[in-house]
């Protein structure tokens, strides 16, 4: 078990969150995931990092058949301009490589914001390593990490 997984599977047990961790090694696609892990995909929660402003980052959990709608987004928080950090600047502000970011465990504390569409079901997201995740009940998660819920996405465009 990676450092990273070690952390985020302590945090997860040390938040009191009744949750099972699923261990099914990297997948190439969202529908893998989804299969390796017993839930629909629309039931994978992504967990991405935002740059709100200079050194001030946030989370936003964003269903997997979703996408962050960038002017819901900016219109939440009240800012104008928002963006996604690079890899290594996510990886430096959370302790985890993309692919595999969670809040719980990050090295730093950051507010979170989760998409209303993720609530009412049960999901799973990133335990901190590739092929690493914990289902849980999303309102759970949403108590557990004080997330403010709002309508943040649309659905994502469809790739072809």
């Amino acid at each position: 078990m990676s450092d990273a997984e070690s952390r985020a599977t302590a945090a997860l047990v040390a938040s009191g969150l009744e949750h099972t961790v699923t261990r099914h090694g990297r997948v190439r696609s969202l529908e893998e995931a989804a299969a390796a892990r017993g839930v629909a995909p629309a039931h994978i929660i992504k967990t991405l990092v935002v740059r709100r402003a200079e050194d001030d980052y946030l989370f936003v959990l964003v269903p997997g058949d979703r996408e962050i709608s960038w002017p819901k987004l900016r219109s939440h928080l009240g800012v104008n301009r928002m963006s996604m950090p690079d890899a290594e600047t996510a990886k430096e502000v959370t302790g985890y490589e993309r692919g595999t970011i969670t809040p719980f465990g990050s090295t730093t504390s950051l507010p979170v914001v989760a998409d209303a569409t993720i609530l009412g079901r049960q999901v799973s997201i990133g335990a901190g390593a590739h092929g690493v995740a914990a289902t849980a009940m999303a309102d759970d998660i949403v108590t557990v990490l004080d997330a403010e819920v709002a309508d943040v996405t649309d659905p994502a465009a469809l790739s072809g």
